[in-house]
């Protein structure tokens, strides 16, 4: 069953006059050192990271805020190179709230030319 839906879309320029600062305080180390991985590109990548967590934000029916970290959720890639939510802290206390402890977080992300969007499909199991 289909617990929420979020999707987002973002201006890719947006995070091109950001602080190393200010980065390292809202991505994590894995998605700094994918965007890194990627120079031409690294910008575009943190939209799309930011995209993503804020769909899933919105599939939770929450925000950032007091009770979710900006660590609590984030994006990594499985081996084929699909990417992938990641949940801790107080998002996951707000899946487990929503689903039971027990749900599948679908994400699908994309980009062109100046935007990037990402949808987030939770699903209980």
């Amino acid at each position: 069953m289909i617990i929420g839906i979020g999707i987002d879309l973002v201006e890719c320029g947006r995070f091109l006059d950001w602080s190393a600062f200010k980065k390292q305080r809202i991505f994590t180390k894995k998605e700094l050192e994918y965007a890194d991985n990627d120079n031409a590109n690294s910008e575009r990548h943190l939209a799309n990271f930011w995209a993503a967590r804020e769909a899933c934000l919105k599939a939770l029916g929450t925000g950032f805020g007091d009770d979710i970290a900006f660590s609590d959720v984030s994006v990594v890639h499985n081996d084929l190179g699909k990417p992938e939510i990641l949940i801790a802290g107080g998002a996951k206390a707000v899946l487990k709230d929503l689903a039971g402890g027990d749900a599948k977080i679908h994400l699908s992300i994309t980009d062109q030319d100046d935007y990037c969007a990402a949808m987030v499909v939770i699903e209980s199991k």
